[in-house]
């Protein structure tokens, strides 16, 4: 399998179907096994959680009763949980 890997100082590509150690080279194409599930699963939980932040906006946005008016500076009482704003960027890999 052909790897790319990105470096500071450029890019360097590897072939693991080259590596003479039969472990060496099990081991390799397990690890990029498991870095294409994990790559998978954090997608799929950005998208989950953007999905949850637009859904709690739109219910937001429509109960204006819970609107907090508060002066510049202060805290509002309760708990507070901040919920960032999230922006779309796709790594390239």
């Amino acid at each position: 399998m052909i790897i790319t890997i990105t470096r500071e100082d450029g890019q360097v590509v590897y072939d693991t179907t080259m590596i003479e150690d039969a472990q060496a080279r099990a081991n390799a194409d397990i690890s990029i096994s498991k870095i294409g599930t994990l790559n998978v699963i954090m997608e799929a939980l950005n998208f989950a959680s953007g999905t949850h932040q637009n859904n709690l906006e739109q219910l937001l946005q429509n109960a204006e009763e819970a609107v907090v008016e508060t002066p510049e500076g202060e805290e509002p009482e309760g708990e507070a949980e901040e919920v960032a704003e999230e922006t779309d960027s796709e790594d390239e890999s």
